[in-house]
C-alpha cells in the first residue's frame, strides 16, 4: 500500500501558495536547451498545472542550440560576439525557419500535454503574435550585426488582452521594426523586457544548473539585489537579467534547473524552493514582533519548554511582552524569535530560539546582532543571559560566565534557584558590532 503522508503533508503546506499565485502573471524563460532535454515533458506538464491554478502565464522560448544544429546542417557558419550572434542575411532564414518549427513544436507539446493531465476535458488556449518592436544591435566596435536586433518596446496591452482570456501566451525571440524589418533577439533579454514591460510578479529562468552558485561551489537559495555586483555579470547571462528585472519591476526572479523534475512546482509551491531566489527585498526579514506574530511565536517555543530548555511563557504574558520581542520571518513563517529585557543598566537576552528547520543557518547570530544594536541604542552597558544547556553557545559568542549573585537586583529577585541557570554577561561598548 502506497504511504500518502508525506504528499498529503505537502499539499497542505502548498496550499497557501495555490492561494498567493492565483492571477499573477509569471513569465517563464525556456531556452532551447530546456526545450531540447529529456524533462522537457515533465515542464510541460507542470506549466499547464500551473495554468490550471489560475497562474497567468507568458513562455518566452529561444533556440540557440536548435539554431546552431540547423545553421550547420545548411553548411552555414554562425559568428557571436560577447555571446551576442550576428545574424547576416543570410543566416537570417535559417533562423526564422527554426524559431518557427520550434514554437509549432512547443504549442503540439502543450496541446498533447492536456491530455495527459486531469484537465483533458477543457480546452488549452495558446497565444503568439507581434508582441515585440525591435531596433537593430547595430555595428559595435566595427562589427555589423545585421538581423540581430534588440528589444525597442513590448506590446503589453496585447499580451494582457490574451491572459484575460485565459491564454498561454508564447513570444519568440523574434521583433519587428515598423518599417517591417525582422530581428533575432536573445532571448532572455526578450523574458526580461516582457516581465518588466508587463509588471509580472515572477520572472522564472529555467537553468543548466541548479541555480546561482558561491565561490564554494553550494547553491545560493536566496540573493537580494544589493548583494549583486552587477558589473561582475556577464551580459545575457540569467543572472544578469535577473538583477535588472528586479531592479525595475519585477518582485522576484527565479534560477532553477530544466534538468530536474517537479523543479517549478517545489521552487513555486515549497518555501525554501530548489533554485536561487533574487529579490528586491529580502522575504527573510528580521524585525520588531507584532501581535500576530504570537502563535509562531508558541509554535516556536513550545517544544523547547517542554524539555525544559526554555521557560514556560503562556499567551497571555506573550501577549504583554511582544514589544520586547524580535522576529525573523521567513516568507510568512516566524523561523526565530528572541526578547530582550531591561534590568537597571543591563538587558536580559531570553527566548532566543528556532524553528528546526532553520537551525543549520546563521540566524541565532543575526538575532544576537540585533539584540546587541537594540541594548546600545537604549545605553545598557551589557546584556545577560541565564542557560541550563546552551552554555557553550554563548561562551563561543563573547559571554563570559559570572556568580548569580552579580545579576541585576531586579532580576536576581526572579531567580530561580531550581533550575540552576547558569549566569553569562556581555559588555557592550558603544563601537563594537
Amino acid at each position: 500500500m502506497v504511504d500518502n503522508r508525506q504528499h498529503v503533508k505537502w499539499f497542505r503546506e502548498s496550499s497557501p501558495y495555490i492561494k498567493a499565485h492565483r492571477n499573477k502573471t509569471f513569465v517563464i524563460h525556456l531556452g532551447g536547451e530546456a526545450m531540447g532535454h529529456e524533462n522537457f515533458h515533465n515542464i510541460i506538464d507542470d506549466i499547464l498545472l500551473l495554468n490550471s491554478l489560475g497562474i497567468r502565464l507568458v513562455l518566452a522560448m529561444g533556440a540557440k542550440p536548435q539554431i546552431d544544429s540547423a545553421v550547420t546542417e545548411a553548411g552555414q557558419k554562425s559568428q557571436t560576439d560577447n555571446g551576442v550572434r550576428i545574424t547576416s542575411p543570410e543566416l537570417l532564414p535559417v533562423v526564422q525557419q527554426t524559431v518557427g518549427k520550434l514554437k509549432i513544436d512547443l504549442e503540439a507539446a502543450l496541446s498533447r500535454g492536456i491530455v495527459k493531465t486531469t484537465q483533458s476535458g477543457r480546452d488549452i488556449f495558446l497565444a503568439s503574435g507581434n508582441y515585440i518592436k525591435a531596433k537593430p544591435f547595430g555595428i559595435r566596435k566595427g562589427i555589423d550585426f545585421h538581423h540581430t536586433g534588440t528589444v525597442r518596446k513590448i506590446n503589453t496591452d496585447l499580451i494582457h488582452q490574451q491572459l484575460d482570456m485565459g491564454a498561454i501566451v508564447i513570444v519568440a525571440p523574434i521583433g519587428y521594426s515598423p518599417s517591417g524589418e525582422i530581428f533575432n533577439i536573445h532571448s532572455t533579454e526578450v523574458a526580461g523586457e516582457v516581465a518588466t514591460a508587463l509588471l509580472a510578479d515572477k520572472l522564472i529562468l529555467l537553468v543548466d544548473g541548479t541555480g546561482q552558485m558561491d565561490h564554494n561551489g553550494e547553491l545560493i537559495s536566496e540573493l537580494a539585489v544589493s548583494d549583486i555586483q552587477a558589473s561582475e555579470l556577464k551580459a545575457y547571462s540569467p543572472i544578469a537579467i535577473a538583477h535588472k528585472a528586479c531592479l525595475h519591476s519585477v518582485e522576484r526572479c527565479h534560477l532553477i534547473s530544466y534538468k530536474k523534475d517537479g523543479a517549478l512546482l517545489e521552487e513555486l509551491f515549497t518555501r525554501d524552493g530548489v533554485g536561487t531566489q533574487i529579490t528586491r527585498v529580502s522575504y527573510e526579514q528580521i524585525r520588531s514582533a507584532a501581535s500576530e506574530d504570537i502563535p509562531g511565536i508558541l509554535e516556536l517555543i513550545e517544544p523547547l519548554e517542554a524539555e525544559g530548555t526554555l521557560v514556560k511563557r503562556s499567551r497571555e504574558l506573550i501577549e504583554s511582552e511582544i514589544d520586547k520581542f524580535i522576529v525573523i520571518e521567513r516568507d510568512g513563517l516566524i523561523v526565530s524569535c528572541a526578547a530582550l529585557y531591561p534590568f537597571e543598566d543591563k538587558g536580559e537576552l531570553a527566548c532566543l530560539a528556532t524553528h528546526p528547520s532553520y537551525r543549520n543557518g546563521n540566524r541565532g547570530e543575526l538575532l544576537l546582532k540585533e539584540i546587541k544594536k537594540r541594548a546600545r541604542t537604549s545605553k545598557m552597558s551589557a546584556i545577560f543571559v541565564l542557560t541550563t544547556v546552551t552554555t557553550h553557545w554563548f561562551t563561543e559568542r563573547g559571554f563570559v560566565e559570572k556568580d548569580v549573585q552579580d545579576l541585576p537586583h531586579g532580576r536576581h529577585s526572579l531567580y530561580n534557584y531550581q533550575r540552576k541557570s547558569k549566569y553569562f554577561e556581555m559588555p557592550l561598548k558603544a563601537d563594537s558590532q
